[in-house]
């Protein structure tokens, strides 16, 4: 994505260095001894992390040079944490970390106001939540909770669900095969399934054009309501294939009505 190579709060992205596994257990020794020029080195060599990261953020409309500094004080508290005996990679340990500071900067800088009180409940039920979850090795549940963290049940679903940040359709689940899948590809649409507003549109002729698997796919999607995950295991593919196929069968449908 071009517009990431680009100066980002004084920093060219297109130059940025990038370590080598040997570069950075010697840097990690160093860092650990104390020496703050191969901490520099390190963040300098993982800012690409950090751009890789806020890429997701795309559909909040926020500066990216905002979020790309807070990006990198996640990447701090990254290098600063990691404990190079666990045995996992620094970007496994380090994404998560840097994602939660941007969600964190994200909730406190929303442009609704979340009462300080609420926010406070918010972050001492997540921190019971994480403790409870090192500590079982599983995630627990509200009751778990409440009994650690000594807040009632109510109020501690009420908090979290203020603090979440508003999702978009538009957000991006995963990416497969260079085929991004988006919240609104999971979303089922109950209302055209009763409407049948396909048919409404006369693209029955559209629709004779395709061949049975795409067709299959349409119907299957807009006629009927179903998801792509329903559709991937009625016709045994996987989301990604459905998604490609629904997009081209749709791009092939389109262009068949222009062209009318």
């Amino acid at each position: 994505m071009s517009s990431y190579k680009v100066e980002i709060c004084g920093v060219n992205t297109a130059k940025l260095p990038i370590l080598k596994e040997e570069e950075k257990e010697a840097l990690f020794e160093r860092i650990h001894a104390g020496d703050k020029k191969a901490r520099e080195t390190y963040i300098e060599g993982n800012l690409r992390l950090v751009l890789s990261v806020i890429r997701r953020f795309n559909n909040h409309n926020e500066n990216v040079d905002d979020l790309f500094q807070i990006g990198c004080i996640g990447l701090m508290k990254a290098i600063d944490n990691f404990d190079v005996t666990v045995g996992v990679k620094f970007s496994t340990y380090a994404v998560p970390m840097i994602i939660g500071e941007i969600r964190r900067y994200l909730r406190d800088n929303s442009s609704y106001r979340i009462p300080r009180s609420l926010r406070d409940i918010a972050y001492k039920a997540m921190q019971a939540k994480e403790q409870l979850a090192a500590k079982q090795q599983k995630e627990p549940t509200i009751q778990e909770i409440s009994k650690a963290s000594g807040i009632p049940e109510e109020d501690i679903v009420y908090a979290l669900d203020a603090i979440q940040t508003p999702l978009s359709l538009f957000d991006p689940v995963y990416t497969d095969g260079g085929d991004t899948l988006y919240v609104m590809d999971q979303i089922s649409d109950k209302k055209n399934k009763e409407e049948n507003w396909v048919e409404d549109l006369s693209l029955s002729d559209a629709l004779a054009r395709l061949d049975e698997r795409d067709e299959r796919i349409i119907r299957l999607r807009f006629f009927e309501g179903k998801t792509q995950v329903e559709v991937a295991d009625e016709i045994h593919i996987s989301q990604a294939q459905v998604s490609r196929l629904e997009k081209n069968a749709l791009k092939s449908m389109y262009q068949y009505l222009k062209s009318e």
